[in-house]
Order: C-alpha cells, then structure tokens, then sequence
C-alpha cells in the first residue's frame, strides 16, 4: 500500500487521469450538502443553555455597541462584569450577524454552522492529500459529515464547529505544504483562529500538528514559510490578549488562562465529572461508523509507515488521552477526535471499495462481513424498537418514529447486502445516515437537553414584560441558566430560601420567580404573574412576606 501517498500538484493528481475539476466539483458538492444539513431547521429551537446562551449573552451585548467600541475588544456579560471565559472571535462573527439580521436563534447559530460546514470540504482536502485513491477522501469526507455528534453540535451556538473548521483549515494547509512551501503560511493563520477561538485549546492541537511534522516530514520544521505563518497568525492573539492585560492586568491571567483553562485540568466545574473512560461511552454515540473502528485501526497500525497512519493515530490518542485525563468532562470536548476516526474509517471504506489494490483476501472477507452484518442487523432491531416505541406511546411523536424508521431501513439494506459481500452497502450506508440526520435536524428533537428543564421562552417573555431592564431577579431553581438570562435580557440568579427571604424583606422592589406551588404561601398584596409551573412574584413597599420553605423551595432538578 505504499503507493497510496499521493505525490501531486492538485490535491495529490499528478497523474493524467486525475482530473482537477472532479475535485472541485466534490469539494462544491460536499459544502452544499453540509450546508443543507447544517443550516435546515438551524432557528426552530430555542437556544440551550451553558454554551449557547452565554455566547448569545456576550454577542448581544457587542452588538449593542458600536462596531470597533471598546465593548468589542473588551467583551461583557449580561451584568456588565467583563466576560473572560473564551476569546471573541465567534462572538464577533455572531454579533456582526446580530446587527444585520436581529437577535435569534437562527443569527446565533448560522455562524458556527456555516464554519462546520466549511470543514467537510477541508476534511475531502485533507484526504486527497493522504490518500492515492480519490473514492477514499470522499468516504472519509462523508463519514464526517454524517456523524451525529459532529452534526447536532456543529449546529449550535458554540465555538466546537469554529475549532473543527480551522483546526482541519491548519491541517490541510500544513499537508499541503509538503509539496507547495507556501502553504506554510496558512498553517500560521489557522493557528492563529484557533487561538482566537478557544484559547489553550490551540496549543493542544498545535502540539498534535508539530508532532506530526516532525515524525512525517521534519524538514519543514525549519521552513521560514511556516514560521512567517505563525508571526503573522499570532500578531492579532498577541495584540487582543495584550490588551486585556493592559485593562485587566492579574484579574484577566487568573480568571482567562487558570480558572477557565487550566484548573479544568485538576478540577470539577460544576457537576461536570466523569471516569476517565467517560469519553470512550462518549464514542459509541458514533452510529453506524462505529463498527468499522476496530478495523480500521487495525489498518492504520499495520500501515503506521503512511503519512494518513500516523496523523491518525497521533490525532487520536494524543487527543483522547489528553482530554480523558482532565477532571471536567464535557460531551463536546470530544468533537477534535472525530476527523481523525473519520480517516480512520473512510481508509477502511476505501480499502473495502478497492479490494483488487487493497490485496484483501477474500477468506477474510467473508469472515468480516458476517460479523459486521450480525451488527447491523441487531442494531436496525434497536432502531424498528425505537419506531415502534414512538408510535405506540400515548403521546406518539411521528417525527421520532420517521427518524427511527429511516435508520432502522438503512441499516437493514447495509446488512443484506454486507452479507452478499456488495460492497454498494457503503454508498447505502452513507446516504441512507445522511437522510436520517436530515430529517433529524428538521424535528424539534435534535437539541434534546431542552427537556430536561422547563420551557425557558414563556417564562422569559413573562419575565421581560413584568420587570424593568436591568432588574435582578432571584430565583428557588438550583441552577443558573444563561438562556433564561438570554431570553428575558435580565440577571436571574439561583438562591437558597434565606437568601430569598432575606432579599425579600430587605430589596425595595424585589422579584422572584419560584415554583407555582408556592402561590399559596403569598401574602395578598403581592403580584404574582404565572408562566408555565413558575410564577413571578414582586411585593408593595410596605409588605413583608417571609415564605414557607416547604411550599416555596420545590425544587426541580436540572
């Protein structure tokens, strides 16, 4: 398999018969598919809270100021306190968009959208640049676009879609520059969005990009393209960090680099833990490409001399290892591994689609492909179970039971005809997921930690129509949620009940939003509006109300 290095001009096509139009016409085709399913239904749910409503928060509140004001270079949170969590750069973007198309969901999540939809045609790039055979960059451009995770997070309004985009964008550049040393300069520049994007996450994944280098092709360690490229990529991270030590000095080093970044190495925030092998469960997420993974390991160590061998393992277990040790577990710290398993798999795609060039044997063939039927079958069970479950329940949901029949049918095609040894079932497999994620995206289901809590828009609305801008608002909910903060354009602020009563007796005008069961515990001079199982509650100046503890603090869980 020595010949699958590619030694080209054009995305690896010196050779006549390699046409560069048919690479742009896949590179076109790629980015108007990941643009249908990243964009699709992108405004039909409210923004969830954590990520989403904070970033939403800090872009609105740019977005009030005047392009370049000084709240752009120094962003604030809903309060007014400044925001030292990530850099701005998605922020940035999100508030231009603000200003041009107004504040919603969908102007808060088309940026982040539309950047992971750039990264699938990157990830083509970068598998032409790995692989001799152009049908194994397109599996494994499309094992990319299809998994779920990559999908349902690229879509929201993070900065994880912005970090896939230019990490790939840095990668490509840099493989590229193996044959054209020029490129060098746009691993700078890749380097620098990164650093912009997620802070300390870029060195991480410029660690991984380095080790590469210097295992695969360490003469370009000393390429004064590549260095020019980091200068002038890190010259705006400079001079934005720069600033922020010159308005904050120690507050914004302790806050931005050790609270934000590095503790999350040795320390819990929030409930977030996990084992160390939270991120393995994490990975079985990976339907259907999941099954290939053994294999395709097992591919990419026996061919561990290749250029695509060793980006990929490096990428992967130096990333995996590296987040799996940190304290804090997020589902999304996760995301940077799926382009490297995508290599993984689409090699394995590709080795299957070419078995005359791959050398398989067909012994061992047959023996693959009755295991991996056996898996698609009982996985098609799982999914016709799912259907059938969200037909019969009392509340049918026809959108679950098509997104489960779809999958169910695409799974049971692949089987039959990976026990026939057909080797079509990939091209079945591939646009068999891409319509189940579709008509996932189009549901009212792809962001499904929405209900795990109340309904965050109609308690806003009443919030925002009861209350002053600017009011603090304390509430008997255990957790902060920034999309209520979002939503509403107020502080609510979680509190024990002797910091309710206490804030009650001694505010002039104080608010609270508590749970309906404790409106009958309200003294009769207080206002009450209701929303959902919440009521907003203010008192007259002259009332005192000490609340019922039993009634007023029922809590529910996050």
């Amino acid at each position: 398999m020595g010949h699958e290095i590619s030694t080209n001009r054009e995305f690896g096509m010196g050779i006549p018969r390699f046409d560069p139009w048919i690479d742009r016409c896949w590179l076109m085709g790629l980015f108007v598919a990941a643009v249908v399913l990243f964009g699709i239904s992108l405004g039909n749910l409210p923004l969830r809270d954590w990520d989403e409503g904070i970033v939403a928060q800090v872009a609105r509140e740019m977005a009030r100021s005047p392009f370049g004001s000084e709240n752009w270079i120094y962003p604030k949170e809903l309060t007014g306190n400044p925001y030292f969590n990530k850099p701005p750069l998605v922020h940035w973007l999100i508030a231009l968009l603000y200003s041009i198309g107004g504040v919603n969901e969908w102007t808060s999540r088309l940026p982040g959208a539309m950047l992971t939809a750039c990264s699938v045609p990157l990830m083509y790039w970068i598998g032409r640049e790995l692989f001799f055979q152009r049908s194994t960059a397109v599996f494994t451009a499309l094992v990319y676009l299809t998994s779920l995770p990559v999908v349902r997070h690229g879509r929201l309004a993070m900065l994880d879609g912005a970090v896939l985009c230019f990490f790939l964008w840095l990668m490509a550049c840099l493989l590229r520059s193996r044959r054209d040393l020029r490129w060098g300069l746009g691993v700078g520049i890749g380097f620098g969005l990164l650093c912009l994007t997620k802070g300390i996450l870029a060195v991480l994944l410029g660690a991984i990009a380095l080790i590469f280098l210097i295992w695969d092709t360490p003469r370009l360690v000393t390429s004064r393209y590549l260095w020019c490229g980091i200068l002038l990529g890190v010259a705006p991270v400079a001079l934005w960090y720069t600033a922020q030590w010159n308005q904050y000095h120690q507050t914004f080093v302790d806050a931005h680099f050790l609270n934000q970044s590095a503790k999350r190495v040795w320390e819990t925030v929030g409930p977030n833990r996990g084992p160390i092998w939270y991120y393995l469960l994490e990975l079985l997420k990976w339907v259907p490409w999941l099954v290939f993974l053994p294999a395709g390991f097992r591919l990419a160590w026996d061919n561990r001399t290749l250029s695509w061998a060793k980006l990929a393992l490096l990428w992967s277990v130096i990333y995996l290892v590296a987040i799996s040790v940190m304290k804090t577990k997020l589902p999304w710290y996760v995301l940077p591994i799926y382009p490297a398993l995508s290599l993984v798999v689409g090699a394995q795609l590709g080795r299957m689609w070419e078995p005359l060039m791959a050398g398989i044997s067909q012994s061992r063939a047959i023996a693959q492909a009755r295991l991996w039927g056996a898996l698609f079958l009982l996985l098609a069970v799982v999914a016709g179970v799912g259907s059938a479950y969200y037909t019969l329940i009392p509340d049918p949901q026809p959108d679950l039971q098509l997104v489960f029949l779809t999958l169910a049918f695409t799974l049971t095609v692949t089987a039959i005809l990976i026990i026939r040894q057909d080797t079509q079932f990939i091209a079945v497999l591939l646009w068999g997921t891409y319509l189940t994620l579709l008509v996932l995206m189009m549901s009212n289901h792809w962001v499904w930690e929405l209900s795990e809590s109340y309904p965050v828009k109609p308690v806003a609305e009443m919030i925002r129509k009861a209350t002053p801008r600017g009011q603090v608002i304390y509430t008997s909910y255990d957790f902060n949620r920034p999309s209520l903060n979002f939503y509403s354009d107020r502080a609510v602020i979680p509190a024990s009940p002797q910091e309710l009563q206490q804030h009650w007796n001694t505010d002039p005008h104080p608010y609270q939003l508590l749970k309906l069961s404790a409106l009958a515990s309200l003294p009769p001079q207080t206002q009450v509006w209701m929303a959902e199982d919440w009521v907003l509650v203010t008192r007259n100046p002259v009332t005192r109300f000490k609340p019922k503890t039993s009634a007023m603090m029922t809590q529910q869980k996050h």
